[in-house]
């Protein structure tokens, strides 16, 4: 594959979602998602589950919780603030439902109708930025449940959660996961000193991001969601550790998780070029380094995480 440089050329986000399915497909954690789907059958109705999803991406929990069973009769609303993931999961939701054996019925307003003998959830595809969004709803209530994956690590918690929240019915679910938690690990060492100060400085930019002026990020979110949840009035249900374990077997990488592991080392770089405390040279071979380790299949990557699952 040559050069880094030469790979950026590629560089999609839609395609690292898709890549990142299957990475995420093992990450989450089972106990989590069986105490959600515990509670969400005792507290079943006859009416279908109302469903919010925020950073939706590509769609790709949306087609997760109808292969794993937990979404069965549902309404689903996907938002997402970019219009290329949006356009995106508006293409492949249909091919994916027809690959299982779904009908598939589409509509304006970018709704997908998928039914399956008793299955039958209707998704509706929606470009909007989170906080505008919530603006516009005004802490409704509408939503039995609320899902964000690997989204909390993007905002301020502490003044986004109660209006989260507030999208809730009274005892409404929220189901949030693959909050990243201070643990990014690169395998095998380069030099130890170097790769400790690029993952000290890489978290650095996560807790310093600031967006529309306000401080939007946190490298330990996970632990430290438990105390935010307790601030909030939340009740957490079940919770546990969602590690991302990337690493290629005899036949290589799984899918295409050989772009996913290039498509991180390439963020890394972008993140700290030009930081003030790491040289330049320094960073620039470590970046080609790593990549040159992705594509003889040596590269090990490990993330730590935590999924949450409760009830307001």
């Amino acid at each position: 594959m040559g050069r880094s440089m030469t790979y950026e050329a590629t560089y999609s986000f839609p395609r690292y979602l898709s890549a990142k399915k299957t990475v995420d497909d093992r990450a989450l954690n089972r106990n989590v998602f069986q105490s959600m789907a515990r509670e969400l059958t005792a507290a079943g109705t006859s009416k279908p589950l109302r469903v919010l999803e925020i950073g939706a991406g590509i769609g790709t929990m949306v087609e997760r919780l109808l292969d794993w069973g937990l979404v069965t009769r549902a309404t689903y609303t996907a938002l997402d603030s970019e219009p290329e993931n949006i356009a995106e999961a508006a293409r492949r939701l249909p091919e994916w439902g027809k690959d299982h054996e779904y009908t598939v019925e589409t509509a304006a307003a970018g709704s997908i109708r998928l039914r399956r003998g008793e299955a039958d959830v209707l998704v509706t595809l929606q470009v909007a930025d989170v906080f505008d969004f919530m603006a516009t709803v005004k802490g409704s209530g509408d939503w039995d449940l609320l899902i964000a994956n690997a989204f909390l690590d993007l905002v301020d918690i502490p003044s986004a959660l109660p209006d989260l929240l507030a999208l809730l019915r009274p005892a409404g679910f929220f189901y949030f996961t693959i909050n990243f938690d201070g643990g990014t690990i690169f395998q095998p060492e380069l030099d130890p000193l170097l790769d400790g100060q690029i993952e000290e400085l890489y978290h650095d930019t996560m807790d310093r991001r600031i967006i529309r002026g306000k401080p939007s990020g946190d490298s330990r979110t996970g632990r430290h969601f438990f105390q935010h949840a307790r601030s909030a009035g939340a009740h957490i249900l079940a919770a546990g550790a969602s590690d991302w374990v990337v690493f290629a077997g005899p036949d290589g990488y799984h899918g295409d998780e050989a772009y996913f592991l290039h498509f991180l080392v390439h963020t890394v770089g972008l993140a700290l070029a030009g930081h003030p405390d790491l040289d330049a040279r320094a960073l620039s071979d470590w970046v080609e380094q790593r990549h040159r380790q992705i594509e003889q299949g040596i590269l090990v990557y490990i993330a730590h995480q935590l999924d949450f699952f409760g009830r307001k």
